[in-house]
């Protein structure tokens, strides 16, 4: 297996490793205005969103982010029209296995975020191939957020939360924000620190909503297609020149 050539954020972006985030998330934004600015079919769009993921996901793994989470498909996604979401998980099917040798090779480990149920079962097989396969990796973990909803993952918390209490195993009021943290889909990893959404919408669609509570939000009008490692870096940039305060004063 090849060795990732590890980036130093110093000499790569001028960045202290202390003003590094750990965990970056990213609403790809834009794929269906990329394709009709070119007068391509929307389906074109998530093509080359989906082979603009590689690059992305190198960068990070190289720079060395603990996690990057990608919103590639939510719940509310389901209303868009058949054609459309069959592509989309036919998409899901070829990225997952075709990103298996670049996944090992950056030493990523693979998750998904999101709920299962719903989801075809041929994206469900590839999909855990691939997460069993990376599960020992010690680099970068990439969460693939795919059915998901954060509303629909703070119930699902909530649920398994009470089915605790119900058995007897927990009290109310042993319930605190470390008991949630531990019940989300995102278990075990640092909140995201920056928030990054293309295509310069200025919503945050249901997307982490418990995790990102004192993220620092970049919004670019770039495309989600045209989302390049330079494009990444700047917003690593602006991230590192924040003033991060989490409710109190400097």
């Amino acid at each position: 297996m090849p060795t990732l050539e590890t980036l130093d954020p110093v000499k790569e972006l001028g960045i202290p490793a202390e003003r590094m985030p750990r965990h970056v998330a990213i609403i790809m934004d834009g794929n269906g205005r990329w394709a009709k600015q070119r007068g391509m079919e929307r389906v074109r769009g998530h093509e080359a969103g989906a082979e603009n993921v590689r690059e992305i996901v190198t960068q990070s793994a190289r720079l060395g982010l603990q996690a990057l989470t990608l919103y590639s498909f939510s719940t509310e996604n389901w209303r868009r029209p058949l054609d459309e979401i069959t592509r989309l998980m036919k998409l899901y099917v070829e990225y997952l296995i075709k990103e298996r040798d670049e996944i090992m090779d950056n030493d990523v480990r693979l998750v998904q975020v999101g709920r299962r149920a719903g989801l075809p079962d041929e994206v469900l097989r590839e999909l855990d191939e691939t997460v069993a396969m990376s599960a020992n990796n010690k680099g970068m973990t990439l969460c693939l957020a795919l059915n998901y909803s954060s509303r629909v993952e703070i119930v699902d918390a909530v649920q398994r939360i009470a089915e605790q209490v119900k058995a007897g195993e927990i009290d109310p009021s042993d319930i605190d924000e470390q008991m949630i943290d531990r019940s989300l889909y995102t278990a075990g990893l640092p909140d995201p620190d920056l928030l990054v959404r293309t295509a310069g919408e200025m919503r945050i669609s249901n997307f982490l909503l418990w995790q990102i509570s004192y993220a620092e939000i970049y919004v670019t009008q770039t495309l989600w297609p045209d989302f390049r490692k330079g494009d990444l870096n700047e917003a690593l940039k602006a991230f590192a020149a924040r003033e991060r305060r989490f409710g109190g004063l400097k």
